[in-house]
């Protein structure tokens, strides 16, 4: 007897305990089923052709006949490269948010919504330092989500995202955010970027999809997974809603976005330079280097300040600074808390446009490129100006003003601000280099591309479409 009511106790008490647990578990449906209207899905055509390969020019008279077949370009089919990923809707007429990867050198976007309709998506402008694309589809009175404030999310509160992971519609995954402010410097080595971690089950095809809040509100787009296997593992990134918001309106905008600029290289305080900086604990960014006649040295920061504050943002760690600086809009003038030989000190700067991107676009005008511009590689180029080349440290080149979508320049990843420095094998000095060589390179050939871009040299492939 006292055995059954003690069995009787404890399965009670698991009841409870089971009841209890449940309770303190978040109700997803209504959430779910309230915002899944405004998620897309995205499918995107490249119609480039792969490479077919070849005997680079310059070796093609040491090539013995014996073996110049196997080198010889081999006739292919040319068939387009088909790539999906998500998106929401931001407005009733039409606008989508997605990312920058998704969308980026795509001949042709179709959007589909729930209901399974279809539209041919306009691209109105992409940021590749923040991984977000703007869309237009010709739609009226369509269901749209609402911005959050992921400036108030907090480690360990839950977090739903829906999209389609490997095509499959409509998918929704639940978990909790894992940290905030993640500095994950993307291939340009830029990082402006203060990602939201989370470990929620994102897998390719999420990408551009939504990251809620239990209220339904986003709070991030999700972008990137940390993978060994390609599918999730439960670490997934999202770019918050407090920068997506601004770097959205700025494309709806201009179609383009421009970033506040410092003009400083940075280090981490490790425990050792704190020490020996006079600070209690390690924080704030290390200035490793000013560059002459940047905003930081016409406000008389100097190499081995250490930034602790930006316009009252507290920078705990180096790439605390980059995420701050890059959303000060170029001409705000703003406080700069910092320690210099063991004193506090506060110093105004007037933030400078991040070079690459304001001072090209005051050159190109704020009129959107079309499809009959820009040539063979559908890009608008000039002379690079002399304070820009001081900057930038470059004294050869041409300055990309616009680039056409869809076009090969667009399709080799090029964006307004880059320097052009080679094509093909033949430097790139100035107009009239660049105009000899893109009028003498053969089209339907893969050929290498150089540029420099923030400062950063970098080496892609270029195609030029049979003439």
């Amino acid at each position: 007897m006292v055995t059954r009511c003690t069995q009787f106790v404890l399965t009670l008490c698991l009841l409870i305990s089971a009841s209890a647990c449940a309770r303190g578990l978040p109700e997803l449906t209504d959430l779910i089923e309230q915002n899944s209207p405004a998620v897309v899905k995205i499918n995107t055509t490249d119609r480039r052709q792969a490479s077919r390969g070849g005997i680079p020019p310059q070796y093609g008279q040491e090539i013995p006949d014996i073996f110049r077949h196997l080198l010889e370009p081999r006739r292919r089919e040319q068939r387009p490269v088909a790539s999906m990923g998500s998106g929401f809707i931001i407005s009733d007429d039409g606008y989508v948010v997605t990312n920058n990867h998704v969308v980026d050198g795509a001949d042709e976007v179709t959007v589909t919504l729930t209901d399974r309709r279809e539209f041919k998506a306009q691209v109105i402008g992409t940021d590749d330092s923040s991984d977000l694309a703007l869309l237009k589809i010709d739609a009226e009175d369509l269901p749209s989500l609402k911005w959050g404030d992921s400036d108030d999310l907090k480690v360990g509160e839950w977090v739903v995202a829906i999209g389609s992971p490997f095509g499959l519609d409509y998918s929704a995954s639940a978990g909790i955010v894992s940290a905030m402010g993640r500095s994950i410097p993307n291939e340009s080595r830029e990082n402006y970027v203060p990602f939201i971690q989370t470990d929620v089950a994102i897998n390719p095809g999420n990408s551009g999809g939504p990251l809620f809040n239990l209220n339904g509100e986003v709070v991030g787009i999700n972008s990137q997974i940390y993978t060994r296997s390609g599918g999730s593992i439960g670490l997934s990134f999202a770019v918050p809603a407090s920068l997506a918001r601004d770097v959205v309106a700025q494309l709806k905008e201009k179609g383009r976005v421009d970033r506040g600029w410092l003009g400083v290289g940075i280090q981490d305080v490790d425990l050792n330079l704190a020490r020996a900086m006079g600070l209690n604990k390690p924080h704030g960014a290390l200035v490793a280097q000013v560059e002459a006649g940047a905003p930081a040295a016409e406000a008389g920061i100097l190499a081995g300040d250490i930034i602790t504050r930006f316009d009252g943002h507290k920078i705990r760690e180096q790439g605390d600074l980059p995420h701050v600086v890059g959303r000060t809009r170029p001409g705000s003038e703003v406080t700069v808390d910092l320690m210099r030989k063991g004193q506090n000190k506060k110093v105004r700067v007037t933030v400078g446009a991040l070079p690459g991107s304001d001072e090209s676009h005051q050159l190109a005008g704020d009129d959107r490129p079309s499809t009959d511009i820009g040539g063979r590689l559908g890009l608008v180029v000039s002379e690079i100006p002399d304070q820009l080349k001081q900057r930038l440290g470059v004294d050869d080149g041409v300055l990309v003003k616009q680039v056409v979508p869809g076009k090969p320049g667009a399709q080799a990843g090029l964006r307004s601000g880059d320097i052009i420095a080679q094509l093909g094998f033949d430097e790139v000095a100035d107009m009239d280099d660049y105009e000899r060589v893109v009028d003498a390179l053969p089209a339907g050939e893969l050929l290498p591309i150089r540029f420099f871009r923030a400062g950063q040299p970098t080496f892609r492939t270029i195609q030029i479409d049979e003439d």
